[in-house]
């Protein structure tokens, strides 16, 4: 084949570096690896958090998730926002 073999854990890196930035890319990508527990373990809060950030009508993960869950992914969002997209995974 061509390129490089398949890995989970350096797509996460250049998400999260994409994300970052502000990228709406890399914040989508980042989002899905985590709603998939590909590269990170997965986390719905995370993942929803970071779809969150470039749409704040994102519904993505009700079902999984408990109400408690779905607020504190958008408070994470707002905070990860503020903090200008770094630090926001702690």
């Amino acid at each position: 084949g061509r390129g490089v073999p398949q890995s989970d854990h350096l797509a996460v890196q250049w998400f999260r570096k994409a994300a970052e930035q502000g990228n709406a890319g890399g914040q989508i990508g980042l989002g899905w690896m985590y709603a998939q527990g590909r590269g990170v373990p997965q986390n719905y809060v995370y993942a929803r958090m970071w779809l969150n950030i470039v749409s704040s009508e994102d519904e993505s993960f009700n079902e999984e998730m408990t109400p408690s869950q779905i607020e504190k992914a958008k408070e994470l969002a707002r905070a990860c926002i503020r903090k200008q997209y770094k630090g926001c995974e702690v």
